[in-house]
């Protein structure tokens, strides 16, 4: 799932390209995308694109007149740059966004929708005031600009496992499976340790890896794309620290990556730098944790 470095880069890139630019045409192929009737999605042809912005995971389109497209990739979506006048014909594709020309006349091409496999979760959400666009904010706190006092008391507001707090959206925003892994790697911290137990050096720690790892990898993509447009967003890169790295050796120290398996999620982590050596064993946490681990495991916010 695309968390918040790729969203902030998709969203940049979006905003270089089709800022200021009208919607001429928009293609759904796939009904089941658009997850509102009222206004219609296809009231969004002819206005111009005001800006992009990110809340969460989703991408939040704004057009003039007021009207708010809220586009979520959630697993599997993606976005991408086809020929211009392409249309949404491939197995994959859901959508295409055809725009007007550009400042210089050039109508370089067609944004399109597309996500794989066989589930269809990507949604695409239409809206007429900016009230109804905040509604859907979880109103997790955007690290980026938090203070270390503000952090704790979000941590430490409910008692559950710190990878649960760390992918909670009503509690941190942008954070999924893939980042809060690289988090917890950098913050020499279990998975499965509780919030109430962690101390006042244990928080500043998570909180210094938090922002460390964020940053990092937002600045990271970045580089990669440079000015075109972001093609290989993906949960797994070989540059992570654990996160899909499991049996493959922890850059810090060597030891092999292990993980924590719920049905088809996994949490990797490294028994040296995080649990004091100990393997943590799949079927004795999901009894022990129980829906703690389950919601943990399962969030597609």
């Amino acid at each position: 799932m695309p968390e918040l470095p790729d969203v902030a880069v998709y969203c940049e890139a979006l905003s270089r390209h089709y800022t200021g630019r009208t919607l001429l045409r928009l293609d759904v192929r796939s009904p089941f995308v658009v997850r509102t009737f009222e206004p219609d999605v296809h009231e969004l042809a002819g206005r111009r694109v005001v800006g992009f912005r990110r809340m969460g995971k989703r991408i939040v389109w704004q057009f003039k007149p007021d009207m708010w497209l809220v586009l979520h990739l959630m697993i599997a979506g993606r976005l991408h740059q086809r020929p211009a006048g392409r249309r949404p014909t491939g197995k994959h594709d859901l959508a295409a966004f055809q725009f007007s020309p550009d400042a210089q006349g050039e109508v370089d091409a067609t944004l399109m929708l597309t996500e794989q496999g066989s589930k269809r979760q990507a949604s695409l959400e239409v809206y007429a005031t900016a009230e109804e666009v905040a509604a859907l904010d979880p109103a997790g706190l955007e690290i980026e600009q938090a203070s270390l006092a503000e952090f704790r008391a979000r941590l430490t507001a409910e008692n559950h496992t710190v990878k649960r707090a760390l992918t909670d959206p009503r509690t941190f925003s942008g954070i999924g499976n893939a980042y809060s892994d690289e988090i917890l790697h950098a913050a020499r911290l279990s998975p499965v340790t509780w919030t109430s137990r962690l101390d006042d050096e244990q928080i500043e720690r998570l909180f210094d890896a938090t922002k460390r790892v964020l940053v990092e990898w937002i600045n990271r993509l970045r580089q990669e794309c440079g000015e075109e447009f972001p093609e290989k967003v993906t949960a797994f890169r070989p540059e992570m620290a654990v996160h899909g790295r499991y049996g493959q050796p922890c850059p810090a120290c060597g030891r092999k990556v292990a993980r924590i398996r719920y049905t088809s999620r996994e949490t990797n982590y490294c028994p040296t730098c995080q649990t004091g050596g100990k393997l943590l064993a799949d079927r004795s946490l999901s009894r022990l944790l129980g829906k703690d681990w389950q919601q943990l495991m399962t969030s597609e916010e």
